[in-house]
């Protein structure tokens, strides 16, 4: 029957759970002093996502970023809607993100990798909150009822021509194996009852083999849910890029160690989390594609007009109090891309640690600002790990992911990955191109703007840029001199400091215990008496330039390099 109805039941509606829904989610932020309210009025077509971009264009570091929750939300007609919105709720630093997945973050890399591990089978309830209001079929049509009726922002106002879902988790199931996937993927409101969507080819999504395989049958349309608001979990699980055999809901129950409520869909065979905000259901239409887009894109451009799939809702359900979840995205950092990289960090890790069983890695960091996380990665290795490890880590750090691994580059652990700067120091000093550069061509472009040049392929190029052999120290003053001096910097009162690796010097193999020796006794002021030892050095068989350590002196011989 087409209606809208509005479900009396309380208690039934709400299943036992020991795991945070959106609403608790917003209550912890509020209490931790990470959530901004915004009581005015907000044009979400013009206004409200580009209030949200100033803290992440706006030189405001990681850690002061907040969540915003906008109460009164009207469009660029002058519609008001009943539905909040939050934004950068979810990841707009790490903080907001350790308190949706409820654990010390020391622990989030170790639950990750357990959780795509040991997945948790959901529980099946018969009741939700996800449909306290239901509307379905010819109800869909009445102004407000249909996606007109959620406030969906305009993403990148000036270059969207359409409000787009985008923290939305699009649910199908595979016709063949049966197992459903979940992905996070963009969704264009084109009308009342039909959404646009792009599925990210390059990124293997799970929706694009399920729609060829029902096209390839002669099967017309593709079931599917979109999950607009959910408890943090589940949203963590669906952006990250898993095998097809896992089900996204599984893998957000073993994150928070509970099954997780879902509840059978009223138009689609397809199971939707309980606790989801609100949910669209509908068809796919595997025969014909239509334009989608232009959309500001998470790789920092904008994705122009391609040929896509559409989706006829079928309904529209939801809780009475939803909120509406909506993802910064475009230009990195962003809340889109952190909340990928601390779920693919620790994967990448597991897989070239324990899959590939490298020895010697000791970190996975993914470039952030501007690039995407995807396209430069950085490998944290051990001082001592063998050559041929650390070019067996390069190579399984560009291959795990289709859309990763443009240029990945092999550092030691006095390296700061996060510190670009640092990155280029070790490129700079630590590698030889002709010996340590390797190009890996035949690759898919991934993510991003496609170029016509090279027929379309791209190409990794792998970097070995840790120390090979011993090298001088830092040319910083050690750390008890700058501690020392720090301390005097705060007692004048100077603008309070950020250390940036490395801020003290410190050896890297290439320093003997008689330069040490001379060092510490020119800070107690006694290098006239060190010169005198250095008069007696003095020769007349050597050129100019010559390094004393290359040099025969009074019986010594040349300390030989240490082998690698």
């Amino acid at each position: 029957m087409d209606a809208m109805t509005k479900s009396r039941r309380k208690v039934s509606l709400a299943p036992d759970r020991s795991y945070p829904d959106l609403h608790d989610h917003i209550r912890a932020l509020d209490a931790a002093g990470l959530l901004i309210t915004v009581d005015r009025p907000i044009n979400k077509d013009t206004e409200m996502h580009p209030l949200v971009r100033w803290q992440f264009r706006g030189g405001i570091a990681e850690k002061d970023r907040k969540a915003f929750l906008f109460t009164n939300v009207v469009d660029a007609k002058g519609h008001k809607y009943d539905v909040p919105v939050l934004v950068g709720g979810l990841a707009a630093n790490r903080e907001i993100y350790r308190i949706g997945i409820g654990c010390p973050f020391e622990e989030i890399d170790a639950r990750w990798v357990e959780a795509a591990s040991h997945p948790l089978a959901p529980r099946v309830v018969a009741h939700a909150p996800c449909h306290e209001i239901v509307v379905t079929g010819a109800a869909l049509d009445k102004p407000g009822n249909g996606l007109d009726g959620i406030p969906l922002p305009i993403s990148t106002p000036g270059w969207d021509i359409a409000p787009y879902a985008t923290l939305s988790q699009y649910i199908t199931k595979d016709p063949d194996s049966g197992v459903q996937n979940m992905g996070n993927y963009r969704g264009q409101v084109k009308a009342r009852r039909r959404l646009g969507m792009n599925p990210s080819l390059e990124l293997r999504p799970g929706i694009y083999n399920h729609w060829e395989k029902l096209r390839a049958r002669g099967c017309k349309k593709l079931p599917c849910a979109v999950v607009l608001g959910a408890p943090p979990c589940i949203t963590f699980a669906s952006v990250q890029k898993l095998p097809e055999s896992l089900d996204e809901l599984h893998v957000a129950g073993a994150l928070v160690g509970a099954p997780i409520n879902v509840v059978k869909a009223k138009t689609v065979d397809l199971l939707v989390p309980a606790e989801a905000e609100i949910v669209i259901e509908g068809f796919i239409d595997t025969e014909y594609l239509e334009p989608e887009a232009p959309f500001g894109e998470s790789h920092g451009h904008v994705n122009l007009q391609e040929f896509n799939a559409y989706m006829d809702v079928s309904a529209i359900t939801r809780r009475r109090d939803a909120i509406l979840t909506s993802i910064i995205s475009q230009v990195t950092p962003s809340e889109s891309s952190l909340i990928k990289r601390i779920g693919m960090e620790p994967l990448f890790l597991n897989f070239l640690r324990d899959t590939l069983g490298i020895k010697g890695i000791k970190r996975v960091s993914m470039h952030e600002p501007l690039t995407n996380i995807r396209k430069v990665i950085a490998l944290v290795c051990e001082r001592e790990m063998p050559p041929t490890e650390v070019w067996r880590a390069l190579y399984g750090a560009a291959v795990l992911h289709r859309a990763a691994g443009k240029y990945v580059i092999a550092v030691n652990d006095d390296i700061d990955p996060e510190n670009a700067d640092a990155i280029l120091w070790a490129m700079s000093y630590r590698a030889n191109p002709t010996l340590d550069f390797h190009i890996l061509p035949h690759r898919d472009q991934g993510h991003g703007p496609r170029s016509q040049r090279n027929g379309g392929q791209d190409a990794s190029v792998l970097i070995d840029a840790t120390l090979k052999e011993n090298f001088p120290p830092i040319s910083l003053p050690k750390r008890p001199y700058m501690e020392r001096a720090r301390q005097i910097w705060q007692e004048l009162g100077l603008p309070q400091l950020k250390p940036e690796s490395p801020w003290f010097g410190y050896s890297l193999g290439e320093w003997s215990g008689e330069l040490d020796e001379a060092a510490e006794r020119a800070t107690r002021g006694e290098y006239f008496e060190i010169a005198k030892s250095l008069e007696k050095r003095r020769r007349k068989d050597v050129r100019m330039n010559t390094e004393v350590r290359n040099v025969k002196d009074r019986g010594r011989t040349p300390r030989p390099k240490k082998p690698r």
